[in-house]
Formats: C-alpha cells, sequence, structure tokens
C-alpha cells in the first residue's frame, strides 16, 4: 500500500490502478500475459484520533479512530463522489490515506472492452455470488466488528453485478445516469419526460446538455429530431431516460412496470451509484369518498401489505418521510397546479403485492383496513421508500388517484384513459420540477435522519 498526501492523490490512484488492471486483464484474454495482477483497487483510510466535529454533518465522521477500509470497482465512474467523501472525512479527522491493489481479483465479465470469456485464461476467476451481498447495508455483526471497519456501502463485485444488472433492464451503461432519479410505471410518462427534455435542450437556456434515450441515441440541442420521429419504444423491461447535466446533477427516469418486487430490482442496483434522491410519480386508488379522480396523494408514511422487505427491515421500524422532498414535491405541486388547497393532501400510503387487492368481501376489506389511516394503495412507494431507507437514499412519492374503488368508482378502461391524457403532464412536471428545486443545492438534502444509531459508514 502506498500512503497519499490528499484525498484528490487517493482517488487518482485509484482510478490510475483500475484502469491498469482493465488494460492488463485486456491482454491478458488475447493470450498477452499474466491475469493474476488484475485485481480491484483498495482504499484505506487510518483515523489518528476522534475529537467533535459539527453535529450537522450528513457524513465523514466516525465514532472511534481505527482503521476504514474499502475495496473500490470503477473509481472513475465515482470520480467526484470519492472525492467528495475522502475530503469530507479528512478534513474532520487527523488521517492518513493509502492506495494499493487489493487481494480481490476481477472477473472478465466486469471489464469493458472484454465482450466473450471463451479463452479466459485458467487464472481469471469467474463472477462469484458469495461475495455478493448487503452485510455492510444491512448492519451485520461481523462486518463492523473485524480488523478493519468498512469505508463503504458496498463490496467491489457487488457494485459491479449492480452495474450490470442496470444495464441489463434499462438498456443503457450507468456511465449517463444522474443523480436524481424518477420512477413511472407508465410509458406515457416517459413519453412526456421525452417531450420536456427537448423543449429544456432547445431552450437555449438550459442546464442540461443532452438526452440520453434507451435505444442508445443521444439527442442534443443541435438535434432537430420532433417526438413523432424518436423511437421511444423499448425492447428493454426498465425503459431508462437520462436528462444529463455536466455536473452529474441531472434528471433519470425510469418505466419501472408493475409491482414491488421490479422496484425492489432497480433500486437495490441503483443504490450503488448513490444517487441524491428518488422519487415514485404513479397512480393509486383513493380510500376516501371526498377524493376525486386526479386529486394528489404525497406518501408521508407507508403501510408495508408487500411483505419485500419484511426480513431487511422489520414493520417495528418506521419509515420516515424525508422532510426535504416532502416541502420540494409541496413547492412544484404548487408552481404546476396553482394554490388550490384541496387538490393535494400527504396521507399514508397503502402498498401491496396484490393488484386485485380490492377483490375482497365488504367485510374483509373492513378486516384489511381497519385501524389504518391510509389514504391510497399502490404497488410500489413502499419498496421504494424502504429501499431508499435502508440504502440512505433520500425518497418521496407524489400519487394521482385513478379510482375510488371502495366508492363505487373502479378503474375501467374508458374512465382510465380519459384521466391519464388529461394528468400526465402536469404530474411530471410536478416531479421534475421538485427535483430541479433540490438539484439547486444538493448539501440541503443530505439529511442526518437516514443514518443509523450503529453501523454506520463514513461515506455518504
Amino acid at each position: 500500500m502506498e500512503q497519499v498526501a490528499t484525498a484528490e492523490q487517493g482517488v487518482e490512484k485509484l482510478i490510475s490502478l483500475y484502469d491498469a488492471a482493465c488494460s492488463t486483464a485486456r491482454a491478458a484474454m488475447r493470450g498477452e500475459g499474466d491475469y493474476s495482477a488484475v485485481r480491484y483497487p483498495r482504499l484505506v483510510v487510518d483515523v489518528l484520533e476522534w475529537r467533535p466535529i459539527d453535529r450537522t454533518e450528513p457524513f465523514g465522521y466516525v465514532d472511534r479512530p481505527g482503521r476504514y477500509s474499502a475495496e473500490v470497482s470503477r473509481p472513475r465512474l465515482m470520480r467526484d463522489y470519492l472525492l467528495a467523501q475522502l475530503e469530507r472525512l479528512t478534513s474532520n479527522y487527523p488521517c492518513h490515506i493509502f492506495v494499493g491493489p487489493s487481494e480481490t481479483s476481477i472477473p472478465p465479465e466486469y471489464i469493458d472492452g472484454i465482450e466473450a470469456t471463451e479463452n479466459r485464461p485458467a487464472d481469471a476467476p469467474r463472477p462469484s455470488l458469495d461475495t455478493v451481498h448487503d452485510a455492510i447495508i444491512d448492519g451485520d455483526w461481523e462486518a463492523f466488528h473485524g480488523e478493519e471497519l468498512p469505508l463503504f456501502h458496498f463490496g467491489p463485485q457487488r457494485f459491479d453485478i449492480a452495474c450490470a444488472r442496470i444495464r441489463h433492464y434499462t438498456g443503457i451503461d450507468v456511465d449517463s445516469c444522474q443523480r436524481y432519479i424518477l420512477f413511472t410505471n407508465y410509458a406515457m410518462h416517459t413519453t412526456e419526460f421525452v417531450r420536456f427534455a427537448l423543449r429544456e435542450l432547445r431552450s437555449g437556456e438550459s442546464r442540461y446538455e443532452r438526452l440520453v434515450l434507451p435505444v442508445g441515441e443521444s439527442l442534443t440541442s443541435e438535434s432537430t429530431a420532433e417526438i413523432e420521429d424518436l423511437t421511444l419504444e423499448s425492447p428493454y423491461q426498465m425503459p431508462r431516460y437520462d436528462l444529463v447535466a455536466p455536473d452529474g446533477q441531472g434528471i433519470t427516469m425510469i418505466n419501472i412496470g408493475v409491482g414491488p418486487s421490479n422496484a425492489k430490482t432497480i433500486t437495490d442496483a441503483l443504490a450503488v451509484l448513490r444517487p441524491e434522491a428518488w422519487v415514485m410519480i404513479g397512480h393509486c386508488a383513493g380510500l376516501d369518498g371526498r377524493m376525486r379522480i386526479g386529486d394528489l396523494i404525497l406518501g408521508n408514511a407507508y403501510q408495508r401489505k408487500d411483505h419485500l422487505l419484511d426480513s431487511r427491515i422489520p414493520h417495528s421500524v418506521p419509515i420516515p418521510a424525508v422532510p426535504e422532498v416532502q416541502r420540494a414535491l409541496e413547492k412544484s405541486v404548487a408552481q404546476v397546479y396553482g394554490n388550490d388547497n384541496s387538490l393535494m393532501r400527504t396521507g399514508t400510503v397503502i402498498s401491496t403485492d396484490d393488484r386485485n387487492w380490492e377483490w375482497q368481501s365488504p367485510r374483509e376489506l373492513w378486516e384489511w383496513l381497519r385501524g389504518s389511516t391510509a389514504a391510497a394503495v399502490d404497488m410500489e412507494s413502499s419498496a421504494l421508500a424502504a429501499n431508499g431507507y435502508r440504502y440512505r437514499v433520500p425518497y418521496g412519492t407524489l400519487l394521482s388517484v385513478s379510482d375510488l374503488p371502495l366508492h363505487s368508482v373502479p378503474k375501467l378502461p374508458t374512465q382510465a384513459q380519459a384521466f391519464y391524457a388529461s394528468s400526465k403532464e402536469a404530474h411530471m412536471m410536478c416531479a421534475v420540477k421538485a427535483m430541479e428545486f433540490l438539484a439547486r443545492d444538493p448539501e440541503r438534502l443530505r439529511t442526518r435522519k437516514l443514518r443509523r444509531s450503529i453501523a454506520e459508514v463514513p461515506f455518504r
């Protein structure tokens, strides 16, 4: 391990070691060298002395001195993040930084530029799920009681398989994924997002520089294609649209499809990129007879009937609303809809894994809802919020009431299509404006509310 003097030198050394390992791997796959030197770089920070720091710090602090370490993949992709974290940590405490190769080999499947592995060298490892886990995120005892303490939330193969999954599900490499992420389960929302992106790019005053479509097409201010000329359909399960800002503080929208499993699948992967926030815009069933179709529900609590993360987060642990996200969404709704206070309400969202939850007898529904103050039912919001809480990624939910099944207004095709046509742009723009508001000052979003009392790491 080599000691470096500054955080910037440490990050550049990580990038240099990783890039050199990848070059060695490509040569070895051509039969030109030894694969044994292809290893992830390792970052070690010795915190020499604990001392009180500004208690409002959202990250970059530790509970005790000691050695903190992480094996790192794709440091060039994470350069800005790593630099910000290291600078914060080393400015808070006296530290020594060390960088060097780890003992963990990089499987060729995770290296850019290696298309096939039929001719793999005998010493080239295969991807192993034995090292893919969330022990650090979930606070396992062993992860925090070894000789070294964890510096980062994820191991390198957990990081790499997540990046591969993002590419697999969305169709786009992770490089253009932005720090503010919107989820929907409707193609109409992504279409409206593309319309907005085209207007922004052609305005001449936008902070965005390009739009990346899931088919690989990239549009800039010079592009003359109209939305009717674009291929917005996608062969991928979760089409992704990246409205890219030069600093990475742009907006990504993903159509995740229907169901809590999809919501968990994509957020399990996106979490390794450490986004600033993710927000769900979707539709829900309203549970109050005073509601009207098109009313908005800002989720401020989550009743988890989807069962998806029960083994990770006990039901006794509350999933709190994130105030910064709530305020941004409230402000954006006021901008888009005006000050019509009757349109939006905050409330508990029930998320279920049964799309036909309302197909029960009146008595069964009575028992299901008895004691609940829920305002709405959907399928994805609780999984997105619970995984945001778990991964320390600020989250929010803004739903639009599409049916009132307990009050003789079930979702039927004709009524649903009319509602979609009249609401899709305004609903999408509420979320976009909220993300733009947050992106003006990312520091305000780095809430301490998602840090744990035990089993926390120095990096955000």
